[in-house]
C-alpha cells in the first residue's frame, strides 16, 4: 500500500474515533527502531494504541497484522509509556479501512 493511501486510511480513522469521543492524543509515534504506533487515542481514561489496516478486502487488512508486527507494537507502546512517565490502563485495537467502511476492533490480541 501506498504511503498516500495509509495516510488517507489513518486519516479516516481519525474521523471515525473522533466521532465515537476518542481524544486522539498522537498520531505516527516512532518508537526509534521499535516501530510506529500509528494513533493512540484515550476515552474512559484508557489509552487506545491503534494499529491502522487498509486493503481492497478486509481478510488481506486484517492478515497484515500478524505476531510479528503485534509483537513490535507492544514493545514500542512499552517505549511509549516509559518516555512518558506513565502508568495507565491500556489495549491494543485495530481499525479496518476498506474503501469507506470502517470497522474497529478492540482491544486484539493473538
Amino acid at each position: 500500500m501506498s504511503k498516500q493511501k495509509g495516510d488517507l486510511a489513518e486519516n479516516k480513522a481519525v474521523l471515525y474515533l473522533e466521532s465515537k469521543k476518542y481524544k486522539i492524543i498522537e498520531r505516527n509515534f516512532y518508537a526509534k527502531k521499535l516501530g510506529e504506533i500509528d494513533i493512540i487515542a484515550k476515552i474512559n481514561n484508557i489509552y487506545h494504541f491503534l494499529e491502522v489496516k487498509s486493503a481492497n478486502d478486509y481478510e488481506t487488512a486484517i492478515n497484515n497484522i500478524t505476531k510479528t508486527k503485534l509483537s513490535k507494537l507492544k514493545r514500542s507502546i512499552d517505549y511509549y509509556l516509559q518516555i512518558n512517565n506513565l502508568d495507565e490502563a491500556y489495549c491494543i485495537d485495530a481499525i479496518i479501512v476498506i474503501n469507506d467502511d470502517i470497522e474497529h476492533l478492540e482491544n486484539i490480541t493473538f
